[in-house]
C-alpha cells in the first residue's frame, strides 16, 4: 500500500491501459478519480474498482475543453483538498498516410493528445507548486519515434515527451517529478481487434514474445507515483517487453 493516503487523477481510464493504471493505483491504496468523456464506461469502471476495495469516483471530463479541466481540478480541491498524482492517459488517434491526412484530423489529435495533456499539466502544476510536492506521469507512446500512418499521433506524443522534460526542469525544485511512459504492444480490446496476422507480426517484434497487460503499465505508474521514485525525474520509460531499445 505504498500510495495509501494519496489522491490520483487518471484521465481516459474507463477501459484499456487507463483502467489498468487506475486499478493498480487503487490496489496500492490511492483514492482514484477517473476523468473520462464516456460516462457509462467511467461509471462502470468506478463500480468495478469499488468492488475491489478502491476509493474511486468518476468525473466526466473532456480534456479538449478547458472548462471541463477547471471543474475537474475544482472537484478534487473541494473533495480531497490535495492532488498527489496526475496521470495523463487520455488520447485519440486519427490515422492516415501523410499525403492523405486532413487538417481536421491533424488538429483533433494535437488538441486532445498534446494540448489536452498541457492543460491538465498546467492545472496540476499550479496546485503541486503550492503543495511543494506531486507526481505527473504522462502516457506517451513508442510511436513518438515515428510510425507509418501516424504523423499526427507521433507528433502529439513527441510533443508530450518534450513537455515532460521541460516541466521536469521547471518543477523539480518545487518537489514535483514529471516522467513519461511509452507503452509497447499492450493486450487491450483495441489491439485484440487487429487481424491475427497483424497481431502475430507485432508479437514477433517483441523480445519477450508476448503482449503486455494494462496492469504492466500500471505497475510502472505506481512506482513513479510513489516516494520510492523521488529521484526519478524527466525520464521516458519504455514498457514494451524490449520492443523499443
Amino acid at each position: 500500500m505504498k500510495l495509501k493516503g494519496k489522491t490520483a487523477i487518471v484521465t481516459g481510464a474507463n477501459q484499456g491501459i487507463g483502467f489498468g493504471i487506475a486499478r493498480v493505483l487503487g490496489r496500492e491504496g490511492a483514492a482514484v478519480i477517473i476523468a473520462d468523456m464516456n460516462e457509462e464506461g467511467g461509471v462502470s469502471a468506478v463500480n468495478n474498482l469499488k468492488n475491489e476495495g478502491t476509493d474511486a469516483v468518476f468525473v466526466k471530463c473532456n480534456i479538449g475543453n478547458k472548462e471541463d479541466i477547471n471543474e475537474l481540478f475544482e472537484f478534487v480541491e473541494i473533495n480531497y483538498g490535495k492532488l498527489d498524482v496526475l496521470v495523463n492517459n487520455a488520447g485519440i488517434n486519427r490515422d492516415a498516410m501523410l499525403h492523405k491526412l486532413s487538417e481536421d484530423d491533424w488538429d483533433s489529435v494535437i488538441d486532445v493528445n498534446l494540448k489536452g495533456t498541457f492543460r491538465c499539466m498546467q492545472a496540476a502544476a499550479i496546485k503541486m507548486r503550492e503543495q511543494g510536492s506531486g507526481r505527473i506521469i504522462n502516457i506517451a507512446s513508442a510511436s513518438w519515434l515515428g510510425n507509418v500512418g501516424q504523423s499526427n499521433y507521433a507528433a502529439s506524443k513527441a510533443g508530450v515527451v518534450g513537455l515532460t522534460k521541460t516541466a521536469c526542469r521547471e518543477l523539480a525544485r518545487k518537489g514535483v517529478t514529471v516522467n513519461a511512459i511509452c507503452p509497447g504492444f499492450i493486450d487491450t480490446a483495441m489491439t485484440r481487434g487487429v487481424p491475427e496476422k497483424v497481431w502475430d507480426a507485432m508479437i514477433s517484434k517483441i523480445p519477450a514474445s508476448f503482449a503486455g497487460e494494462p496492469e504492466d503499465v500500471g505497475e510502472c505508474v505506481a512506482f513513479l507515483a510513489s516516494d520510492a521514485a523521488r529521484y526519478v525525474n524527466g525520464e521516458v520509460i519504455n514498457v514494451g517487453g524490449g520492443m523499443v531499445l
